[in-house]
């Protein structure tokens, strides 16, 4: 049983800093994705921000690239999205994410939404003008 739980979210000013983080347990494979999404009210889940445990690859969307960064700590089972230089634009609804398998995924796949079968519950990330 895949278990996500997120923790780390709150309200800040825009130009301020969040770290999230994302609990992992029951992943059985040596290497997969770990993604994490967002959802504002009104609009689609988007992808955030993807790495893959087995070497550490990252994926960013273009609107956070340069601002957010995504790690791991394997021995934690932890992945966690440091997000720095917050605009209002990027409250949301922060979840993280894993697939239903280990193994490589493109760009385009590890921020996808449709490719991830397991989610964590979410953490709201508020940023006021």
């Amino acid at each position: 049983q895949v278990h996500l739980v997120e923790s780390g979210g709150g309200s800040v000013q825009a130009g301020g800093s969040l770290r999230l983080s994302c609990a992992a347990s029951g992943l059985t494979d040596s290497g997969h994705y770990m993604g994490w999404f967002r959802q504002a009210p009104g609009k689609e889940r988007e992808g955030v921000a993807a790495i893959y445990t087995g070497a550490g690859f990252s994926y960013y969307a273009d609107s956070v690239k340069g601002r957010f960064t995504i790690s791991q700590d394997n021995a934690k089972n932890t992945v966690y999205l440091q997000m720095n230089s917050l605009e209002p634009e990027d409250t949301a609804m922060y979840s993280c994410a894993a697939p239903p398998r280990g193994g490589p995924m493109t760009a385009i796949q590890a921020l996808g939404v449709r490719h991830y079968d397991y989610w964590g519950q979410g953490t709201q990330v508020t940023v006021s003008s």
